[in-house]
């Protein structure tokens, strides 16, 4: 695999050398991202370079891809290394097992209540500089870090406790998610994100760990879960935005500073306008006097939280850095009285 992401690398930095001649930009690079063309996340990203190509005067263009463009998802993180890529912006958790320290940084359940919440550990504590200890040895850096927001959880039962959860036939991927649902009381079911609309229309599965409201409003699933959590209280997963270290590492302290700007802008307009799309969502729900959105209470959200920290405490000891994330993630969230 290594000699033949080499070759590819080769021919990437020849095609950028043919290429630079007929152009004015002094950097071009292509990044990959984990969406599909026209989702919402895709469209920001792309908006992002367009903004970083104005900002910098035309010194920097980015061509951003789809998932799946140039490699396949699970393979990003080697070809920014390699330089087949000169970015990526996707989900760490593809690359746990790498190191399971990915799985942690990408998504620990149960923790985060709201993205601000999340963006500050990264921004302010300590999270950035663990994920470039856990990237630099695969030749990639983060510029910053992005989140879509607290996923929702639709439901054919109502979830208003922790209680509620027991029995219950969850659909969860296995990993972390399968594990917590599984000490909280459920009967995780694991099933791929392609079988959860008819999962839970033909009631294999009662509820399904699956992604924010409006998406899941837009697939339809309320039809047949009318008990959706919102927000929601079990997971928020980690977008990185990164590049290949090699590259960071020559860039002039200007354009440094205007990727890590800038990509800290996207992070705050992709939490944003995420969050105005569910907000939209829950309005048309409430017009279904069909189904009831549930807030879980804070006290048995913190009840979630403490159920997952044992499962934290399982990962903690996988690897170095997974017991480095567990002490500075519980630290943040006990010093904000979230624990």
């Amino acid at each position: 695999m290594l000699s033949k992401l080499k070759t590819l690398a080769l021919g990437a930095v020849a095609g950028l050398v043919i290429g630079g001649a007929a152009s004015a930009a002094e950097y071009e690079w292509t990044f990959q991202a984990s969406e599909s063309a026209g989702e919402p996340q895709f469209i920001l990203k792309q908006e992002w370079a367009k903004k970083v190509e104005t900002m910098t005067n035309g010194r920097i263009k980015v061509d951003f891809l789809p998932t799946g463009a140039v490699v396949p998802h699970n393979q990003t993180l080697d070809a920014v290394g390699a330089g087949i890529l000169q970015g990526k912006s996707d989900d760490p958790s593809y690359f746990a097992g790498k190191d399971p320290a990915f799985a942690m940084m990408g998504n620990l359940v149960g923790a985060w209540g709201d993205p601000l919440e999340f963006l500050e550990w990264m921004k302010y504590g300590g999270g950035e500089e663990l994920y470039n200890e856990l990237v630099h040895p695969y030749g990639v850096h983060l510029i910053g870090t992005l989140v879509t927001g607290v996923e929702s959880f639709p439901s054919s039962k109502p979830i208003r406790t922790m209680d509620d959860l027991k029995g219950l036939k969850v659909r969860a991927p296995e990993g972390m998610v399968y594990e917590i649902f599984a000490k909280a009381g459920a009967a995780p079911v694991n099933l791929p994100g392609s079988e959860v609309y008819t999962g839970l229309e033909k009631r294999v599965i009662d509820a399904a760990d699956y992604t924010v409201l409006a998406t899941n409003h837009d697939m339809g699933l309320h039809k047949f879960a009318k008990y959706p959590a919102y927000p929601g209280f079990h997971s928020l997963p980690m977008l990185d935005f990164s590049i290949n270290k090699e590259i960071w590492d020559n860039l002039p302290a200007d354009l440094k500073v205007i990727l890590e700007t800038s990509v800290d802008l996207l992070a705050y307009d992709m939490a944003l306008t995420l969050k105005q799309r569910d907000i939209k969502a829950a309005e048309q729900i409430r017009q279904d006097p069909s189904v009831e959105m549930i807030d879980m209470a804070p006290e048995e959200r913190a009840k979630f939280r403490n159920i997952a920290k044992e499962e934290w405490k399982v990962w903690a000891e996988k690897s170095d850095l997974c017991g480095k994330v567990y002490n500075s993630a519980t630290e943040f969230l006990t010093a904000r009285g979230l624990m």
